[in-house]
């Protein structure tokens, strides 16, 4: 075979020995950006759940059910056709189609009439909020050095992390204020297509996966992206340990699909980690809180996902990742207990803000762990249609659990919640190691 050839069947080797570059850092960059306008999308549901909860927009209890759920039913559409066009058109191209997309469908939110207008722009939103995140972890998983690919990943899902409580406060500070008449919800969905539109224009400035390009069989896009990435400034040295090296010399398949576990645990997830957060406020307008204390204390619990997601990240790489993914499903069922149990702020303040942080964590874990898991071939399908799963359960988890919070209270409605955790413990001790510290195949 001609030295050309090796080069171009070497390029996932040499992926994984570079040190992080300034290319690596602007694709973590950019994603994060993207992402925080897909959560700060997600948050604003938060927001619906209380304004629609209270005069003069309060709703009836199933109109609100089906207008919470909705950015959900899009999802589980959006989210494996979306990752099916990733690994046939690309990563990158894939991910600024998305954005785009939100950011019309945003445009639609901020001028919708009426509930069921505003249900239909969230359903088309949800196409793209459902794709983003499995397709950006394809993506990053694609490019990150084996050593450092948890800790980017983390600090690249907390700074994103950000963008649901901007999105909280933004609404509550123009509430009393409804700028040139317009409700502060809406200028919220405003702020959303403006940043959805610049991160999506943004990302064609990045590279293709050469990984995915390799796995193509488009050998000289692969090199040519690979020698972008080669050519870029280091900005963090390897500096691994020789017993480090010898753990990333080889990738470690699972020996078998991992998909039936996979699959089965982001189905469960959006009970505890989705559709709690969201009941939040109408679990507080229930205990006899006021609108703005309910968007505070909505707010200040939605900053426990950037305060704890980054400082999981310096650990993530050294915590087997099932054994994380188990810790956090416990803490969720504690702190969710105490949330539904107390009625003091203090309490209620602090229990919410650790759901929020752990939450976040566990989704931003169980997804990393499946997408390494995956081979490059198939990821983002895979990631995707597993993604699609989870929005299966969270457009069915407010439907089963507003009804619950209103009919039997906050503990009935919880409960459900903890039979789900409890299940993912036991898919969890089924499941196949994560692939932390080691190149992906």
């Amino acid at each position: 075979m001609r030295q050309g050839e090796l080069d171009h069947l070497d390029v996932g080797h040499r992926l994984d020995r570079l040190p992080v570059t300034a290319l690596h850092v602007a694709a973590v960059a950019l994603c994060a950006l993207g992402f925080s306008f897909d959560l700060f999308e997600i948050g604003l549901g938060n927001v619906l759940s209380a304004v629609f909860s209270a005069p003069p927009h309060a709703v009836a209890p199933g109109d609100l059910s089906l207008l919470l759920s909705s950015v959900y039913v899009g999802a589980v559409v959006g989210a494996p056709l979306l990752g099916w066009c990733a690994d046939r058109h690309g990563r990158r191209t894939t991910l600024a189609a998305v954005l785009l997309w939100l950011s019309a469908a945003s445009l639609a939110a901020a001028l919708s009439r009426g509930v069921v207008e505003l249900g239909a722009a969230r359903v088309l939103a949800g196409l793209a909020l459902g794709a983003y995140p499995p397709l950006m972890m394809s993506y990053l998983t694609d490019l990150l050095p084996p050593r450092r690919r948890g800790l980017l990943t983390l600090v690249c899902i907390a700074v994103a992390s950000l963008g649901p409580p901007a999105g909280v406060f933004l609404v509550r500070w123009l509430t009393p204020l409804q700028p040139l008449g317009i409700e502060a919800w809406r200028w919220a969905f405003y702020v959303g297509t403006a940043g959805s539109l610049l991160a999506g224009l943004l990302f064609f400035r990045l590279p293709e996966s050469p990984r995915w390009l390799m796995a193509r069989g488009r050998l000289d896009a692969a090199e040519a992206a690979c020698t972008r990435f080669e050519r870029s400034r280091a900005v963090v040295t390897a500096g691994a340990e020789p017993a480090v090296q010898a753990v990333v010399a080889a990738p470690e398949a699972p020996p078998r699909s991992p998909w039936p576990r996979v699959a089965a645990m982001f189905l469960l997830s959006p009970w505890s980690t989705v559709a709690f957060p969201l009941l939040m406020g109408a679990v507080l307008m229930q205990k006899g809180f006021k609108l703005s204390d309910t968007l505070l204390f909505v707010g200040l619990s939605t900053f426990g996902p950037f305060v704890g997601t980054l400082a999981a990240s310096f650990v993530v790489d050294r915590i087997e990742r099932r054994l994380a993914l188990g810790a956090c499903a416990v803490l969720l069922l504690g702190s969710g207990l105490v949330f539904v149990t107390s009625g003091t702020p203090l309490w209620l303040i602090l229990s919410s803000t650790l759901f929020g942080l752990v939450s976040s964590l566990y989704t931003s874990a169980l997804t990393l762990y499946a997408a390494e898991v995956f081979p490059t071939r198939v990821r983002a399908t895979s990631l995707a249609g597993a993604w699609a799963l989870n929005r299966v359960g969270a457009a069915v988890a407010p439907l089963v659990l507003l009804p619950l919070l209103r009919g039997g209270g906050a503990v009935a409605m919880f409960a459900v919640i903890a039979v789900a955790l409890v299940a993912t413990l036991a898919v969890l001790a089924l499941s196949p190691r994560g692939q932390q510290r080691r190149p992906v195949a």
